[in-house]
């Protein structure tokens, strides 16, 4: 028979524990297929939360206790708790689980059946049909959790999951031997702690499902959310999401091109400064773009493409590879800025007020140009540039 562990961390929960543990009890009765186990972590509690599950070990053989010699957190508490249930205990699944009961312990066996099913990581969801947060909820608290939900879900690009932030869970050890290590690495601190592991078991390939809960308000005691809480959880966020974008070349490719099409935009109005007329006008258009190119191999290859860098001696054949593999972008450009010139003419469209800058048909036509050019430099300097290195 598998073995499922309820880990509680606690601090201070003297006032909620006692009861908590006697809702479990009851609800593992109905529970058959799984030997249920509560592991309670505690902070070493000033309060003596500890002394009151060590009188409830008296009567319950299936409790457990753990006291950290010193306040380690949220994320220290279950890392700790899932080392003792998963390689001392031998558990083959934990939850997560509230001490001051705002987790319904009704729905451990809808977690359980979910489990059996084939996920391999299960989340209690405020935000699925069937599930709830209390309505006497202030508005900043709702605004907290609701908004802040939504804003990791577009953050991420990822709506499969519509609650990332709620602390009850239930992880397979498979899981946990997958993400742990890169939790004690990044140091996670409060419950930043649940974002990261979410995020790393969902990047890792999990199956993920949610159970729908209805959220209650502790009743003793006080929340332990404070403003760090919503500090660290965004800036881990947004280091996570601007390390993976950065790790899609084409997000890296299309960084390189805007700033080279600011060059190019810089440049040609430089240019212009000496090709005056609208006849010439191709000609500064024509420079502008190399000068481009010249700034687009530059960074291409210390940024973009960086994994296959060139060496000192493949520079100078390359750069000239690299300048007939823009020629088609050269040619794209150059056609545009041809035919507005004769066509349309350098007319003037609108002032930038604060730069005092006219913007004409012609600076129009060089955006055109470098977007449409773009596809085809993608393309041209995979195939022929920085060609993916053959493994043996």
């Amino acid at each position: 028979m598998q073995q499922a562990t309820v880990i509680i961390p606690t601090y201070n929960e003297k006032g909620n524990i006692s009861a908590t543990i006697e809702a479990l009890a009851s609800v593992f009765k109905a529970i058959k297929n799984w030997r249920m186990n509560i592991l309670v972590v505690d902070d070493n509690s000033p309060d003596g939360t500890a002394t009151v599950v060590r009188q409830l070990q008296k009567k319950y053989a299936f409790l457990k206790l753990l006291v950290n010699p010193k306040k380690s957190g949220l994320g220290g508490a279950y890392l700790s708790g899932m080392q003792q249930a998963f390689m001392v205990d031998k558990a083959d699944l934990v939850f997560e689980f509230d001490a001051d009961l705002s987790h319904d312990p009704e729905k451990i066996p809808e977690f359980l059946k979910k489990i059996d099913e084939g996920n391999d990581f299960v989340l209690g969801s405020r935000y699925i049909k069937g599930g709830s947060i209390p309505q006497n909820w202030g508005l900043h608290r709702k605004f907290l959790s609701v908004g802040g939900n939504l804003f990791i879900n577009l953050l991420m690009l990822d709506f499969s999951i519509r609650d990332w932030t709620t602390g009850y869970r239930a992880i397979k050890k498979k899981v946990y031997q997958t993400v742990h290590q890169e939790l004690h690495t990044e140091r996670f601190s409060g419950y930043t702690f649940q974002i990261g592991f979410l995020h790393k078991a969902l990047r890792a390939g999990f199956k993920i499902s949610e159970v729908p809960f209805e959220f209650k308000d502790r009743v003793v005691g006080k929340s332990k959310i404070g403003p760090e809480y919503i500090k660290n959880t965004m800036l881990y966020l947004l280091k996570v999401r601007l390390k993976e974008l950065l790790a899609l070349r084409i997000v890296r490719f299309a960084m390189v091109g805007a700033f080279g099409a600011l060059v190019q935009l810089i440049a040609l109005q430089l240019w212009r400064m000496i090709f005056t007329t609208e006849k010439t006008f191709v000609i500064a258009n024509f420079l502008s773009i190399e000068t481009a190119i010249i700034s687009n191999f530059i960074w291409s290859n210390l940024f973009t493409f960086k994994d296959r860098k060139l060496t000192a001696k493949q520079v100078p054949l390359s750069f000239l590879t690299f300048n007939l593999s823009s020629a088609g972008s050269i040619l794209i450009q150059s056609v545009i800025a041809y035919i507005t010139a004769h066509t349309v003419g350098l007319v003037p469209l609108f002032t930038v007020p604060v730069l005092n800058y006219i913007v004409d048909t012609g600076v129009v036509s060089a955006i055109i140009g470098i977007l449409i050019g773009m596809f085809w430099n993608f393309f041209a300097y995979n195939t022929f540039i920085w060609k993916k290195k053959q493994t043996k």
